[in-house]
């Protein structure tokens, strides 16, 4: 009957959704033990002129194993630097220092949001009640982005400008903006071989995010599956079963 039906389908969908929070679980514990590989091995003793202060735009930072020094296209030599000609080291390397900070953070609000969001964990309430279009009739994945209304991409742009030009300004190398661990409330500032550690783990972990967001969107793009459906359907690297 049809009672019966409607029975079968919403316990069809509450298995599915189990099965989904289980794989997000599954990724996020992987995440963090992949991410753990990336993170720098135990610090020998400070010495006295790293106790006094660390400079973020310090070459040696990030240079952990098991990647070592991670410039692949060797343009830390400056005869190799394609920009050699028109900038000066020290300028070249500051702002791609920052710039490789700066999406790595990024990346790793990606992947975090990316879990939340395959996880079926969405905001309550209308993304545009104009349009009768609530948060959670946004797809997962890339699609999503083209299902947001020209208003609330207009309003991301701007967001974004704002951000980028006035209050952490993509002109201040040193990627400390005097927020994190409690700040500008809580007087919190690290220092000595305690800051060398946290910076060398954000520039490896954003390392790893970064291919970690990376990956997913290729995957995304040719299995025409969601993280989380790829893992569902066995199809997580693109080989499996439609």
């Amino acid at each position: 009957d049809s009672d019966g039906r409607v029975k079968g389908v919403n316990s069809h969908f509450q298995d599915e959704r189990k099965l989904i929070m289980k794989v997000i679980a599954a990724l996020t514990a992987a995440l963090f033990g992949s991410a753990a590989a990336f993170t720098p091995s135990a610090q020998t003793p400070a010495t006295s002129s790293l106790q006094m202060s660390v400079d973020p735009l310090d070459p040696s930072i990030g240079v952990t194993a098991p990647l070592g020094l991670y410039d692949p296209l060797g343009w830390l030599d400056p005869s190799k630097d394609p920009a050699n000609k028109f900038a000066t080291f020290h300028a070249n390397f500051e702002r791609r220092r920052a710039v490789e900070r700066k999406h790595g953070r990024i990346a790793m609000v990606a992947v975090v949001g990316m879990l939340f969001h395959n996880a079926n964990i969405e905001f309550p309430g209308y993304l545009s009640k104009e349009l009768g279009i609530r948060f959670s009739d946004i797809p997962d994945g890339m699609m999503g982005l083209f299902s947001v209304p020209l208003a609330g991409l207009s309003q991301i742009v701007f967001a974004i400008g704002v951000v980028e030009l006035a209050i952490w300004p993509a002109s201040d190398y040193s990627g400390d903006y005097g927020t994190g661990y409690g700040r500008p409330f809580v007087p919190n500032v690290l220092e000595g071989e305690e800051l060398k550690y946290k910076l060398d783990m954000e520039i490896n972990q954003g390392r790893a995010a970064m291919m970690g967001i990376m990956g997913a969107m290729v995957g995304e793009a040719v299995t025409g599956q969601t993280l989380a459906e790829q893992v569902a359907s066995g199809n997580l690297i693109g080989y499996g079963p439609p």
